[in-house]
């Protein structure tokens, strides 16, 4: 039997490549062990069947960014560990538009950014991009974003206009906001820089309470529609790379 040598240099010998080529197709994803993709260079390799995708590109894999379906009732603040937990190749959702290959690399070093109340659900955005944090931290307060909230009981009069426009919370006057009735039971807000709990309180104010909240999008970026209709809580899909908030 032949001795373990690293997946990189079986490339190397198998492909007349340079060591610094096999290891980046194989961190990109074209290379398979008996059938199985396999991104680490450094794994051991005896008598099995090693392939290249005939597809295979040099191009540099973009970092990148995930766009989660949070389900209610999960703090995207407690550090990351549950909300990362709901990002894996199983929960991807089918109708994902984006034509991303799917690597494993693209779970490591994710920050999840936008901050949404643990009792709400709706998009989330996970990155590895330092451009995508960037925009979405250092220009929160300018990017719109869009909800759905679920209301119960009677509005106050005049309490449409109120929400978007004359309300306070926590001790400072809110800047204007777009809101409109969906149906006989949800609102729809457009609204920049939400502060936690900001969209119940604001409701209370006006005589109404929350029954559920629920963000669509985030500046450009929704949360996306296939042929078998929204993306539902629990998947995610990527950021095309091009596409900006």
């Amino acid at each position: 039997m032949s001795d373990p040598v690293r997946l990189s240099h079986r490339v190397c010998e198998l492909f007349g490549l340079s060591r610094a080529d096999a290891e980046q197709f194989i961190q990109n994803g074209w290379v398979s062990v008996d059938g199985q993709v396999v991104e680490a260079p450094q794994h051991r390799v005896t008598t099995e069947r090693v392939e290249l995708d005939p597809n295979a590109r040099l191009d540099a894999v973009e970092p990148a960014t995930i766009l989660l379906h949070k389900p209610a009732g999960i703090d995207i603040d407690d550090g990351g560990k549950v909300i990362l937990s709901l990002v894996t190749p199983e929960t991807r959702w089918v109708d994902d538009p984006s034509g991303e290959r799917l690597l494993r690399r693209h779970f490591h070093r994710l920050t999840a950014l936008v901050p949404l109340d643990a009792e709400a659900s709706g998009l989330v955005v996970l990155t590895q991009d330092g451009r995508v944090w960037r925009r979405l931290t250092e220009d929160a307060a300018l990017i719109e974003h869009e909800y759905v909230v679920e209301v119960s009981g009677q509005i106050a009069a005049g309490g449409l206009e109120r929400l978007g426009h004359g309300l306070r919370f926590n001790g400072y006057a809110l800047p204007p906001c777009k809101v409109s009735w969906q149906n006989e039971t949800r609102l729809r807000f457009a609204i920049k820089g939400v502060g936690a709990g900001q969209l119940r309180d604001m409701c209370k104010q006006v005589g109404l309470e929350v029954v559920s909240i629920r963000r669509l999008r985030i500046g450009r970026v929704a949360l996306g529609k296939g042929p078998n209709g929204a993306m539902p809580a629990g998947t995610w899909r990527y950021l095309p790379v091009g596409d900006r908030f």
